[in-house]
C-alpha cells in the first residue's frame, strides 16, 4: 500500500468533513426512554419464566439495537445473542407472501390466478370454493376454514408429506363462507408453497435461499430446523409442562408444510429483513449498488388490510392503551394501528418458541422479539415498550398490563376446570368393558387413531404423529381423558365414543380440555368412526 501524499491527504480530509455530517445523521443509539431496556427485559424475563430473549430494533435504515438477554436453554452455560437462532414460526408468512410477490412482479403468476389454474389437483371439501379459490386467497384467512382447520395434519410433526397435506384439504370441513369471515390457517400457506415451487421451478427452500435470504445477507437463517447445522448458535425452547413446570420442548420440523411457519433466524438476521420492508423493499447488494425484492405497489397490496378482524374489549384496563381502531389482515401480515400510527406486524407461534415483528412504516421503525418460551406477554411487553419510547409515551406499565392478563386467562382456565368438574358424574362407568372400546378410528382428512389395549388401561395413538400417545382414563359414562405422555404439550382431551343401539361404537369425537390449550390441536374436527 503506498502513502498518500500530503495533496491527496488534504482532499480525503476535506471529503470526510462534506460527508460526515450526512453519514452521521441518522439515529444510531437509542432513545432515551430504552436506556433502561437491559433491565425490563430481564424482569419480562423473571415475570414470565422466560429462559432467554433476543430483540432487535430498526430506525431510519440503522440499527439501532441488537442484542440477547439469558440462555439459550435453562440451567447451561450458552447465552442468547444477536446471532442465536429462534423458530420464528408464522413470521414465516410475510415471507411466502413475499415470494408470491415478486414471482408476480416477474409475471410468473398473479395474485388473482386461480388455484387450480397453477395445481390442477387442488380441492377444497365445497367445489365452488375449489373453483373460485384464489392466490390472494391463501394468505387472507378467509377461506371458510375454521380456525387452525387441518393443523393436525403437521401438527405435532406429522410423517405426511407437504403434497399429502395439502391434498387432504378435500376431507377437512369448513365452518363458514368463503370469503365471509376472519378465520386464521396454518394449511394454506403450505398450498400457497407448492404454488411458489411450481411456479419458480424450484424447491421452496432454494428459493428463499437465493432470492431472499442470501440477497440481504441473511446467512444465520435456516429453512426450517432440518436445516439446523451442528455448531449452530440455536435457542431450545421451553414450555411449561401442565401449565406449571417449565421444561425444554424437544425440537420439532415442519418440513411439511414450511411455508407457514419453518424458519429459523436469528435478530440479527431479522433486523436486515425489516431494513428491506421498510426501504420498499429495496437493498444494496455487496457492490452498494440498490436492488429490489419486489416493486412497491406489491408492498402497498401486502400491506393493505384485506380482511377485517372483530375487535374485543380488553379484559385488562391497561391494555386498553393498546386496543387498535382497526384490525385486519393483509397478505402475510396483521394490520392496525397504535398511538396514531400505522402497524404492519405479525406473530410466531411454536412449541416452546413465540416471537413478534412489527412495522411503523410512517416512522421507518421496526421492532422484533424472539423468545424461547411459550408466553405472548413477554413479546407484546417488549415491543410495545420500544413502540412508546420512539412514538407518543402512553404512560402505561406494559409488563404489569401483560402480567395482569396472564392472571386473568389463568383464572378463565382454572374456573373452566371447575365447572367441567362440578358438572362431572364421578360416580359413572363406562358403558363397555374397556377391551370394546380398542380398535382403529379413521377420520376422512386425518386418518387413522388407534384405541389399543395396554395393560389393565387404554391408549390413544395418532398413527401419523409419534407425539401424540396418550392414556385413557375415564371421566364420566363413555367419555374419557387423553393425557398425553408429552406433558409440554398441554393439550389434553376429552374422547367421547357414541353408542349403536347393539352396542357397538358409531363415533368418536375429542376436544381439548384447557381453553389455554393452543389452537393448532384442532382435535374438534375430527370425526372419528370405526375401521370395520
Amino acid at each position: 500500500m503506498h502513502p498518500l501524499s500530503p495533496a491527496a491527504m488534504r482532499r480525503a480530509l476535506l471529503l470526510l468533513c462534506l460527508v460526515a455530517p450526512a453519514a452521521f445523521a441518522k439515529e444510531t443509539a437509542p432513545p432515551p426512554a430504552l436506556q433502561d431496556l437491559d433491565a425490563y427485559v430481564e424482569s419480562v424475563r423473571e415475570a414470565f419464566d422466560v429462559p432467554g430473549i433476543a430483540v432487535a430494533v430498526v430506525k431510519d435504515g440503522e440499527v439501532v439495537l441488537a442484542k440477547g438477554w439469558g440462555e439459550r436453554e435453562m440451567g447451561k452455560p450458552a447465552k442468547v445473542d444477536a446471532h442465536t437462532l429462534f423458530a420464528i414460526a408464522s413470521n414465516t408468512k410475510a415471507f411466502t407472501s413475499a415470494s408470491l410477490s415478486m414471482l408476480a412482479d416477474e409475471g410468473k403468476l398473479e395474485l388473482e390466478d386461480r388455484v387450480i389454474d397453477h395445481l390442477p389437483w387442488f380441492r377444497m371439501a365445497d367445489p365452488y370454493v375449489t373453483r373460485e379459490m384464489r392466490i390472494r386467497d391463501l394468505l387472507v384467512h378467509r377461506s371458510g376454514l375454521g380456525l387452525g382447520a387441518g393443523d393436525l395434519l403437521y401438527w405435532p410433526t406429522t410423517t405426511y408429506s407437504n403434497r399429502e397435506v395439502a391434498e387432504r384439504l378435500r376431507d377437512v370441513p369448513l365452518s363458514g363462507g368463503f370469503r365471509e369471515r376472519y378465520a386464521y390457517d396454518n394449511i394454506l400457506y403450505g398450498v400457497a408453497q407448492l404454488v411458489i415451487e411450481q411456479a419458480s421451478g424450484q424447491s421452496y427452500e432454494q428459493f428463499l435461499r437465493t432470492r431472499i435470504f442470501q440477497p440481504l445477507g441473511m446467512h444465520e437463517t435456516r429453512y426450517n430446523s432440518d436445516a439446523l447445522k451442528p455448531g449452530d448458535n440455536v435457542a431450545t425452547g421451553h414450555a411449561m409442562a401442565d401449565f406449571t413446570t417449565l421444561q425444554p420442548a424437544p425440537r420439532m420440523t415442519w418440513r411439511n408444510v414450511a411455508g407457514a411457519g419453518g424458519i429459523y433466524s436469528s435478530v440479527g438476521d431479522m433486523a436486515k429483513w425489516m431494513k428491506a420492508q421498510l426501504a420498499g423493499g429495496t437493498y444494496r447488494d455487496a457492490r452498494g449498488r440498490e436492488q429490489a425484492l419486489f416493486t412497491p405497489a406489491r408492498q402497498k397490496a401486502m400491506w393493505s388490510l384485506v380482511t377485517p378482524i372483530p375487535i374485543s374489549e380488553p379484559k385488562v384496563e391497561a391494555l386498553k392503551a393498546a386496543k387498535p381502531h382497526f384490525l385486519g389482515y393483509g397478505e402475510g401480515w396483521m394490520v392496525s394501528d397504535f398511538q396514531g400510527r400505522k402497524l404492519v406486524w405479525h406473530t410466531g407461534g411454536w412449541p416452546g418458541m413465540v416471537s413478534r415483528v412489527t412495522l411503523v412504516p410512517e416512522q421507518k421503525l421496526g421492532v422484533v422479539v424472539l423468545t424461547n418460551q411459550e408466553v405472548g406477554a413477554a413479546f407484546h411487553a417488549i415491543t410495545l415498550k420500544v413502540l412508546d419510547a420512539y412514538l407518543a409515551n402512553s404512560g402505561t406499565d406494559w409488563l404489569a398490563a401483560y402480567q395482569a392478563q396472564v392472571a386473568q386467562a389463568r383464572g378463565d382456565a382454572d374456573a373452566h376446570w371447575q365447572k367441567l368438574l362440578a358438572a362431572r358424574d364421578a360416580t359413572s362407568k363406562p358403558s363397555l368393558p374397556l377391551a370394546k372400546y380398542a380398535g382403529t378410528l379413521r377420520d376422512p382428512w386425518y386418518g387413522d387413531v388407534v384405541v389399543a389395549q395396554e395393560g389393565e388401561g387404554l391408549v390413544l395413538l395418532f398413527s401419523r404423529t409419534p407425539e401424540l400417545v396418550g392414556d385413557l382414563q375415564p371421566w364420566q359414562h363413555d367419555t374419557f381423558v387423553v393425557r398425553w405422555r408429552e406433558r409440554w404439550l398441554n393439550a389434553d382431551a376429552f374422547l367421547t365414543f357414541s353408542l349403536k343401539p347393539d352396542g357397538g361404537i358409531r363415533e368418536a369425537r375429542m376436544e381439548a380440555i384447557s381453553p389455554l390449550t393452543d389452537f393448532s390441536f384442532d382435535f374438534h374436527d375430527l370425526r372419528l368412526a370405526p375401521v370395520e
